[in-house]
């Protein structure tokens, strides 16, 4: 059996790439989050910065950092929201838009907050993941999903996590957060953009 990393101690990530998979009959590929890298005996893996100016910049700088520590091919990906009032920010700066990294909450509310007086017609928005799979040798594959909707105005559902509560993808009555996995799977963002990864993770476990 083959394995790739996935640059990531987020679970639900780890979830949703394993889903995929599944649902795409993908056998004979095991994805290893870091934490179980690390439970191995693999030094525990510092969290790349995210200082590139594109998710693509980022996405390929945290494959690169976990292919050379783990000597495996490596998955990452940067995602983000991208609102069409605010000129395509939060964009890379999404995980941290009110100040702390990974505040949820706060990122979420300061959003709502600067979009209060934008009338429902100008709320589009698209989350963005931009995922690379980079093998021992240095092979880069990069690859992006789009995910278009608007924005609510007041936060929905309890799946999912970040902007889900207050992301209507499009046709839609539901937020991404009211939407179960399988649904979100279908549609969502990361979904497409690994989707479009996998003849890679293919001609990875064909190589291995």
């Amino acid at each position: 059996m083959n394995e790739f990393v996935l640059a990531t101690r987020n679970g639900k990530k780890l979830d949703e790439l394993r889903r995929i998979l599944d649902a795409e009959g993908i056998t004979g590929l095991r994805v290893l989050g870091l934490e179980e890298l690390e439970s191995r005996g693999v030094p525990a893996i510092p969290e790349t910065q995210e200082t590139e100016a594109t998710f693509e910049g980022n996405a390929v700088a945290k494959a690169v950092d976990v292919a050379r520590a783990s000597g495996l091919p490596a998955v990452a990906d940067d995602s983000g929201l991208e609102v069409d009032a605010l000129n395509g920010m939060p964009g890379v700066l999404s995980a941290r838009w009110a100040g702390k990294h990974g505040d949820d909450g706060a990122n979420l509310e300061l959003v709502l907050g600067q979009l209060s007086d934008v009338p429902d017609e100008r709320r589009g928005a698209a989350f963005v993941c931009a995922t690379a799979l980079v093998t021992p040798d240095g092979t880069e594959t990069v690859v992006r999903g789009e995910w278009r909707g608007t924005l609510t105005r007041e936060p929905r559902g309890t799946a999912g996590f970040g902007y889900d509560p207050i992301f209507l993808p499009e046709g839609q009555s539901r937020t991404a957060a009211e939407l179960d996995p399988q649904e979100k799977d279908a549609d969502s963002h990361r979904g497409r953009a690994l989707r479009l990864l996998l003849p890679g993770l293919r001609g990875a476990r064909e190589s291995g």
